[in-house]
């Protein structure tokens, strides 16, 4: 009879120290999971700033120094109008993925960079790098011309900006990455 009751009790207590094992080694794996998620979506932040400064900067220069010299819209400004066009994240990069793989008049979400740039160039880029730059532009705070608030009041002066919001998406100079932190 001792012996079954000292059985019993080595079993109940190898059960339990089994259980905290066991839920000691799903922490840590979670833990690596997190970390994990954390790195790739620093990886792809960097990729996308990456890709975005070597294929888009061409024309969407956030340094020229005005509205009348650059040959696109700043990004700042896409996306202001993506965001106000899309709630999500995944409405709003799948759009972007949309229009640069097929630019026209037609598809064209802002139609005042339309009339005064033209349509955009078909670009050679794969889904996943143009998805990599929405990300990037979605999530962080990009960079703004120094004349760009200078021509916004001018553009809501003349009746054009009235009714716009800033969106809802991360990025729009509240708590997300600036640019020069991946510099």
């Amino acid at each position: 009879m001792k012996n079954t009751v000292v059985l019993l009790g080595l079993s109940i207590g190898l059960i339990s120290c089994n259980q905290s094992i066991k839920q000691e080694v799903s922490e840590v794996y979670q833990d690596k999971s997190n970390q994990d998620i954390a790195q790739n979506d620093v990886m792809i932040a960097e990729d996308g700033y990456a890709l975005m400064k070597e294929n888009c900067y061409v024309c969407h220069n956030p340094e020229a120094v005005s509205h009348d010299v650059i040959i696109a819209p700043p990004f700042k400004a896409v996306k202001m109008h993506y965001m106000n066009s899309y709630d999500t994240k995944e409405s709003f990069i799948t759009a972007m993925v949309n229009w640069v793989q097929n630019p026209s008049e037609e598809n064209a979400l802002m139609i005042g960079a339309v009339d005064k740039f033209k349509v955009m160039p078909l670009l050679p880029l794969e889904t996943s790098e143009i998805e990599k730059i929405a990300t990037y532009i979605y999530e962080n705070d990009v960079e703004e011309p120094i004349w760009m608030k200078k021509h916004m009041k001018e553009m809501k002066g003349k009746g054009m900006m009235n009714g716009n919001r800033m969106g809802k998406g991360k990025g729009y100079n509240k708590g997300t990455k600036n640019v020069n932190q991946l510099k």
